[in-house]
């Protein structure tokens, strides 16, 4: 296998332990997660609030535990998911299901724990956030000079790399301002990284991955862990599969990468997301493909959700937050329906009569603009009315931007001339403000 550029994928780090040995250590380092996780789902409903300071003091006693560590234990086990919160209600996640007979499920609850090393570690609050989000994108750079001297690195080597990505990464988001600008009166450099903040920095990101049980540090360097050498070996991989995408939009923004996916079947396009998500940290995946799906396009509104249910769990945040906005709210629904347990044939069971109604005008959107007409007829079928009158009735209704667009083009491909005419009535209508 190859990383699409000729070069050999990487291989598994030899005396990498075998998945039993692995999944021992993740149960190792989550096992205080794992036993509240288990308290919480035996007294979910007690308390104030999903997991708040009553059910926290009664786990202490319980499990004979400091504050501290039930409250740390907790994150760890939200982040890792373990537990899944439904309203006030903890429920026991499938991980936690799962956890003492199936290793793979183990790892990747600790995988998603490593993904989450800067919230387990909060940053130091007196620095700012952007600078903070640099360095945690620059972080699988110092991962990999750790896992490829397969031994200790000394923390001043770690420092000069982070130095080096760092600054690339202002170098990569400089952009070329509009307009007419004052001419130099000197030749100006780019500004520098923060030489100040950069070293506590880095002593903060390492103590998050040892946190979590990546590496382990000794007096002026760090080691990584057997479980960080797998982890970081597996992004890799992923970094390498991605590079042979057939699509190749490893390196493509969120919106792009969704328009390459827009033909693909939803095996290949799984791939793509996966791809694509391997090359990011997940906050930022996650914030860009909620940017992609306000915009107007709802062809790509649909697709950012697919991607996101390929995120999981990470995205859970974000999703909830989306479902506040109009627009994003029968995506959101239904994401959180899903991402909960419910079957995804019956998942439109949480939507409401006019949010099915918005949605279905919003999947014409995409169709019209992106599909073939016949489709676009098909699609009548989907609608909740049952007829096409009351169809159209609900439609004029929901107030949807697209509406007229849709209902012109749903009039233009459908074959039978008396239900077309009904359907450029209601499109005329809805543009003038008729009933």
């Amino acid at each position: 296998m190859t990383d699409g550029r000729n070069r050999p994928a990487p291989r598994p780090p030899e005396g990498t332990p075998p998945t039993a040995e692995l999944a021992r250590q993740a149960r190792e380092v989550l096992a205080d997660a794992v036993r509240i996780a288990r308290w919480a789902a035996v007294d979910r409903g007690s308390g104030a609030g999903p997991f708040g300071a009553s059910a926290q003091e009664r786990a202490a006693a319980a499990l004979e535990l400091t504050p501290d560590q039930v409250r740390a234990g907790w994150d760890r086990a939200r982040l890792a998911g373990l537990v899944e919160l439904h309203g006030g209600t903890v429920r026991p996640g499938w991980r936690l299901q799962a956890w003492d007979r199936d290793d793979s499920a183990v790892q990747r609850g600790w995988v998603a724990l490593f993904d989450a090393w800067s919230l387990v570690h909060p940053a130091p609050e007196d620095v700012e956030a952007s600078t903070v989000a640099e360095v945690v994108e620059a972080v699988p750079q110092v991962l990999s000079l750790l896992q490829l001297s397969a031994g200790p690195v000394l923390v001043p080597a770690l420092l000069d790399l982070l130095r080096q990505r760092v600054a690339e990464l202002h170098e990569e988001r400089c952009e070329v301002p509009y307009g007419p600008q004052p001419a130099p009166t000197e030749p100006t450099a780019p500004e520098p990284p923060d030489e100040i903040l950069l070293p506590p920095l880095l002593d903060w990101a390492l103590e998050g991955l040892a946190a979590v049980g990546a590496l382990t540090l000794g007096k002026g360097q760090a080691t990584l862990t057997p479980l960080g050498n797998w982890a970081v070996w597996v992004k890799l991989e992923q970094i390498c599969v991605a590079a042979q995408s057939p699509a190749g939009n490893i390196e493509q923004s969120a919106q792009h990468m969704l328009r390459g996916c827009a033909r693909l079947t939803p095996g290949p396009a799984r791939a793509e997301y996966r791809a694509w998500l391997a090359a990011r940290t997940v906050g930022s995946a996650v914030t860009e493909l909620l940017t992609v799906a306000r915009g107007e396009d709802a062809l790509l509104r649909g697709l950012a959700f697919e991607a996101l249910r390929v995120v999981g769990a990470p995205a859970e945040a974000g999703v909830r937050a989306a479902a506040d906005e109009p627009s994003l709210r029968p995506y959101a629904l239904l994401w959180l329906a899903e991402y909960e347990g419910a079957d995804p044939d019956d998942a439109a069971d949480v939507l409401t009569r006019e949010e099915s109604t918005w949605l279905w005008v919003d999947t014409a959107a995409a169709v019209a603009d992106h599909g073939e007409s016949d489709l676009l007829v098909r699609h009548l079928d989907s609608a909740v009315q049952g007829n096409v009158p009351a169809l159209l009735d609900e439609v004029r209704a929901v107030g949807h931007p697209r509406t007229v667009q849709v209902l012109v083009a749903l009039a233009a491909a459908h074959p039978d001339p008396a239900l077309a005419k009904a359907v450029r009535r209601a499109a005329f209508q809805v543009h003038t403000g008729g009933s």
